[in-house]
C-alpha cells in the first residue's frame, strides 16, 4: 500500500472532517521564510531525529502546509506520537512535538499525513493562532495559498473546538 495516497477505510468512519484555507506560514519547515537561521528548513533538520523515535516523515515533504480552520481550534487529546525534549539544534532549548494522524482530501484524493504540532510551552519563536493546523504531508501538485481542502482527523488524537458551540447554553 502507498504510504502517502489511499482510500479512506471502513474504520475511519469515525473521523472528523473539517475544512480549511492553505495560508502562508513563517516558511521555517521547509526554509524558504525569512528567518536564515533553518537554510534547509527545520523539518530536514529534524528528520531523523523522529525516525530514531519511531516516527519516518521520509516519504514525505520537507514542509508543512499550513491550513486554518478558522472559526474553530484545536487541541492534543492523545496524538500517535508525542516527542520530549527533542535537541534538534544549538540555538534555542529542547522542544516537545506531536504528532497525529491525519487525510487530506483534495481532488477526490485522499492523502496520509501528519498534524505537525510542536508544544508552544517549549517553543522558541514563530507561534500559529490556535486555528492552524500544521500538516505533513507529499508534496501535492496545484496546491496554493487559498486552496479549500478538506482534512480528516481522529477525535481520539484531536479535539475540534467550536466556539459558537460553546457560547450556546446547556438546555
Amino acid at each position: 500500500m502507498n504510504p502517502i495516497h489511499s482510500e479512506l477505510k471502513t474504520g475511519d468512519a469515525s473521523w472528523q472532517r473539517v475544512q480549511g484555507n492553505i495560508v502562508r506560514g513563517h516558511g521555517v519547515a521547509s526554509g524558504t521564510g525569512v528567518d536564515r537561521r533553518y537554510p534547509a528548513g527545520t523539518l530536514q533538520m529534524q528528520r531523523r531525529i523522529f525516525a530514531e523515535r519511531g516516527l519516518d516523515l521520509s516519504p514525505f515533504h520537507d514542509g508543512t502546509l499550513n491550513l486554518d480552520i478558522a472559526p474553530l481550534s484545536f487541541n492534543l487529546a492523545h496524538p500517535t506520537h508525542t516527542f520530549r525534549q527533542v535537541e534538534w539544534t544549538h540555538l534555542h532549548p529542547p522542544e516537545d512535538f506531536s504528532f497525529s494522524r491525519c487525510r487530506l482530501i483534495v481532488k477526490n484524493q485522499s492523502y496520509k499525513g501528519w498534524v505537525y504540532t510542536p508544544h508552544p510551552d517549549t517553543k522558541a519563536a514563530h507561534f500559529q493562532p490556535p486555528s492552524m493546523l500544521e500538516i505533513i504531508a507529499p508534496f501535492i501538485a496545484g496546491m496554493t495559498y487559498g486552496s479549500r481542502v478538506d482534512l480528516m482527523l481522529d477525535p481520539a488524537e484531536i479535539n475540534l473546538i467550536d466556539p459558537a458551540a460553546a457560547a450556546i447554553p446547556a438546555p
